[in-house]
């Protein structure tokens, strides 16, 4: 039965992510990791950066996480703009570099600016309180930002592979959603009314615009207020020229994704949520003509004693905690270690005090036992105690089979949808990644996509 059900489940199974041929291929130049938070998305980024630098590739990472666990992985004590080489990465003498980079939202905001108008008019939109607020958190610009970045490293042509770890939010959808809003946003009709009196010339053209935005920005100074209505008419009418291309530069990234070339690693969890999400996310990029490489699966449980199930372990524990275990030679419940006793003889006692004395107890002990009263003591507790951890190790087995299961149902769910999805599992690790062993570790468990103890 349990052979039908080994051959079924390889049947089932779903075919193999091959990671290493993914990063070796040199067609490949962008991996984009997303998916859901907290996932393991950045990690994912930095593993195969690292390991497909030490395969020959020179690899950018670009990281999009605050947390900033990606520097402290590869050593280096901070990220910024600017992509950093990153020590103790090679490519044993075949070419390969790791170099990683934080996206600084503002800071490409200020760099799109500087490099789309003169000196003095960028001075006047960067100090403008309007495009300060713009530049640090308005919705959707960060995604916007991370896919401006993504064109400038690739318009470079620096590296022959860029990965990039998708920023976090709570739809793994903003990150193709949002650049699009903020492009429409910035080229839209609020902004184009806005624009309007600076590009009506003379006074008969104010004349007759006059009426009309005097009713709108009277009702706009009432939602807005006076001062930041102004400072958005100011931020407008200085980035007049700028507009056009905001959509234009979201748009061409865009297709970039879409491009031969690129490659969508969906990052998940074994967990109904994270997998819910997932299977949108690969729904979705397929309704976009993105190219899917295939789902990589981290923390996945493994044991290297599938062949006891839980329902097993847990009994095994209950007979030794009840002490009711069947010993194995006699078939016969009772002590494990129990052996037969001599038939018992007279008590000798002492004449004047008509009793036992402690010698002949002793004695008459040691000759039905075969033992000293002490050490047998001594045994028995020993054994209670071994008992009492091996009951404790077989409950920790029966939950971590239970936790398999649970995961192994999860995962057939998405299988089921996404039958052509390749996998790659990763087995999860005892500790957090922190350093340049942690990523290969992973890396490692990419490559070869097989849970611990399978």
């Amino acid at each position: 039965m349990s052979e039908a059900l080994t051959v079924e489940a390889k049947m089932d199974a779903p075919p193999r992510l091959d990671v290493d041929r993914l990063l070796d291929d040199p067609r490949t130049r962008i991996i984009v990791c997303c998916g859901a938070g907290g996932v393991g998305k950045t990690t994912t980024a930095a593993a195969l950066g690292v390991r497909a630098a030490e395969r020959g590739r020179k690899v950018v990472v670009l990281t999009i996480d605050p947390a900033r666990r990606l520097a402290q992985s590869m050593g280096i004590d901070s990220l910024d703009n600017t992509p950093r080489r990153v020590d103790g990465v090679s490519g044993n003498g075949n070419g390969g570099e790791l170099h990683a980079m934080m996206l600084d939202m503002k800071r490409t905001f200020d760099e799109i600016v500087e490099g789309h108008s003169d000196p003095e008019r960028a001075q006047a939109i960067l100090a403008n309180p309007f495009y300060q607020s713009l530049s640090a958190g308005f919705a959707g610009t960060q995604e916007y930002m991370a896919m401006e970045k993504l064109g400038q490293l690739r318009a470079r042509d620096d590296w022959d592979l860029i990965v990039v770890d998708t920023p976090p939010s709570r739809s793994a959808l903003d990150f193709l959603d949002a650049p699009g809003r903020l492009g429409s946003f910035l080229d839209g009709k609020f902004i184009r009314v806005l624009m309007a009196p600076a590009k009506v010339g003379g006074r008969a053209g104010m004349k007759f615009l006059n009426v009309g935005m005097s009713m709108m920005t009277g009702t706009l100074s009432k939602l807005m207020g006076a001062s930041l209505l102004k400072d958005v008419q100011t931020f407008v009418a200085a980035m007049d020229t700028m507009f056009g291309g905001f959509r234009t530069r979201a748009d061409a990234t865009f297709r970039l994704l879409q491009a031969p070339g690129t490659a969508f690693l969906v990052v998940s969890a074994p967990e109904p949520d994270a997998l819910r999400e997932a299977a949108y996310f690969v729904e979705r990029l397929a309704a976009e003509r993105m190219p899917l490489a295939g789902l990589v699966l981290n923390r996945v449980h493994g044991s290297g004693a599938e062949r006891l199930s839980a329902e097993r372990a847990l009994a095994a524990a209950e007979n030794l905690e009840e002490g009711g275990i069947v010993d194995q030679e006699s078939g016969k419940a009772g002590l494990r270690d129990s052996t037969e006793t001599a038939p018992e003889t007279a008590p000798e006692t002492d004449p004047e005090t008509d009793t036992e004395t402690d010698t002949d107890t002793d004695t008459r002990t040691e000759r039905a036992t075969g033992a000293d009263p002490v050490e047998a003591a001594t045994d028995a507790g020993a054994d209670a105690d071994v008992d009492v951890i091996t009951a404790g190790l077989l409950r920790l087995h029966a939950e971590r089979m239970q936790v398999i299961a649970r995961e192994q149902r999860t995962r057939d769910r998405f299988t089921s949808l996404h039958p052509e999805v390749a996998v790659a599992q990763v087995a999860a690790l005892p500790g957090d990644v922190h350093d340049l062993a942690g990523l290969r570790a992973i890396g490692e468990r990419l490559a070869t996509g097989v849970p611990a103890g399978a």
